[in-house]
């Protein structure tokens, strides 16, 4: 058993984990899927940092990962699921084919199921999903306009956020009302994960 941001994983999710790095790795200077100078750190900061997510909503029926670009956090859910909930479905939503066809094939070479869509956002029928994520992808006040559309009335939305979260918060609230939940990373001292609930418009 190994040790990802907390959770035990077994050796064969490390070594999915561990191909989807590799590929990573491969597939970057061509498409760029993570910032290059990240890139050496990858493991803390995106596979860690994505793995943190997964532990605040594990039983999840339906986990829709918006915006996925490389894949974090929503491949690694995907990765973690097929061990601690292999019921779970995983929707990636990612409108650039290129990297679409990436999460296509890091899906198939660590052997996991995960449903790719490479379609805009608004475009994609409601995803009727319980649990819905979206990292670096926009300002708060537009997730939540995602949300509304692709999260059950009773399901939650995880977005990370970073040192400016509390003006986000304060420019969402003039048009949403909902609870939140405030995590601190584990990967970064000035960064928050928000758990937001009950959402309604204004």
């Amino acid at each position: 058993m190994s040790d990802l941001a907390g959770l035990s994983v077994s050796r064969e999710t490390f070594e999915r984990l561990k191909t989807y790095e590799s590929l990573l790795h491969k597939w970057n200077p061509a498409i760029n899927l993570v910032a290059k100078s990240t890139l050496a750190d990858a493991w803390a900061r995106h596979f860690v940092d994505s793995a943190q997510i997964f532990q605040l909503a594990p039983l999840a029926r339906h986990w829709a990962d918006l915006g996925s670009g490389g894949g974090f956090p929503g491949m690694v859910i995907a990765i973690l699921a097929a061990e601690h909930a292999p019921d779970m479905q995983v929707t990636l939503v990612e409108s650039d084919q290129r990297k679409a066809t990436f999460l296509r094939t890091v899906a198939r070479e660590a052997g996991v199921r995960a449903n790719v869509i490479a379609e805009r956002i608004e475009d994609v029928p409601p995803l009727g999903a319980d649990v819905l994520s979206a990292r670096a992808l926009a300002s708060l006040d537009v997730l939540l306009g995602f949300a509304q559309r692709h999260l059950l009335p009773d399901g939650v939305a995880i977005f990370p956020k970073g040192a400016n979260h509390q003006a986000e918060l304060t420019e969402a609230l003039a048009n949403w009302r909902f609870e939140v939940q405030k995590s601190n990373s584990v990967t970064d001292s000035n960064a928050v994960i928000l758990a937001i609930k009950g959402l309604s418009h204004v």
